[in-house]
């Protein structure tokens, strides 16, 4: 059961912004850029299919889109290049796009393993080195989006949490490299949240029914988390009046970290 929760967050003004969004096709990155567009900012949607793109679209003038496989190493430049023909500037990135992978050690491959940190660590370092200059001119944000399980175990997809553990410690390094250029870098870990990705990876509705109730009963408030709670946090990490926060990773998964 979804519950629905105000945004605490979204009296934020983002007013002629620019703030790009990765992964914004469903779930948190959906959420995010319908947020940062209520807040003002002309947002620029992407992901890798135009028909989730435009669903996410629909009815919000102020975000535009752009379809792109974040793995080729051409995509990051294009999604920066777009971003400054339509408005000029890039005021916040948001590295949300990310891919879960099963993979026991017994399965492990070099393909499996490159596939999986070309989108969840190359693609963010890449999106970040083209931004870089663009952010610089307007003392801007980086918020990455990691997970609960970047800095815990996950026995059985140990690739995916360590690909996570090293957009968290990017994180922290890049709020050091790029401080006295004004730019602040902070990323998000989110626990088990509403969204498609479970029924996207082919599983019956049964399945991922049972999955969903496992996952609320070990999360200690109870229940899972919803994309649009995520997203008001992202837009609060990347608002301006933050101003004195930078190479944090705030963990919002309902106190799941504390068990």
């Amino acid at each position: 059961m979804v519950h629905d929760r105000p945004h605490p967050h979204l009296n934020a003004d983002f007013t002629d912004k620019v703030v790009i969004v990765t992964g914004a096709g469903s779930g948190i990155g959906r959420a995010a850029a319908r947020a940062f567009a209520q807040t003002g900012a002309h947002v620029l949607g992407v992901a890798r299919r135009n028909q989730t793109l435009e669903e996410t679209a629909a009815g919000q003038p102020r975000i535009a889109v752009h379809a792109a496989d974040l793995r080729d190493p051409h995509a990051p430049q294009h999604v920066i290049d777009t971003a400054i023909r339509l408005w000029g500037k890039v005021d916040v990135l948001v590295n949300n796009a990310g891919a879960t992978k099963v993979m026991p050690l017994g399965e492990v491959t070099a393909n499996a393993i490159a596939d999986l940190f070309a989108l969840n660590v190359t693609a963010p370092s890449l999106l970040a080195g083209a931004a870089l200059p663009h952010l610089r001119a307007g003392h801007g944000a980086i918020v990455n989006v990691s997970s609960t399980y970047g800095h815990r175990p996950l026995p059985g997809a140990a690739h995916y949490a360590a690909s996570k553990a090293a957009l968290e410690q990017l994180t922290r390094s890049w709020a050091l490299e790029l401080a006295a250029d004004g730019i602040r870098v902070n990323a998000l870990a989110p626990g088990p949240t509403e969204s498609q990705a479970l029924s996207a990876a082919g599983l019956t509705e049964a399945v991922v029914e049972k999955i969903k109730q496992e996952e609320a009963a070990r999360i200690p408030l109870g229940r899972r988390g919803t994309p649009e709670e995520v997203a008001a946090w992202i837009v609060h990490l990347a608002d301006p009046a933050a101003t004195w926060i930078t190479g944090q990773v705030l963990t919002i998964d309902g106190g799941l970290e504390l068990t």
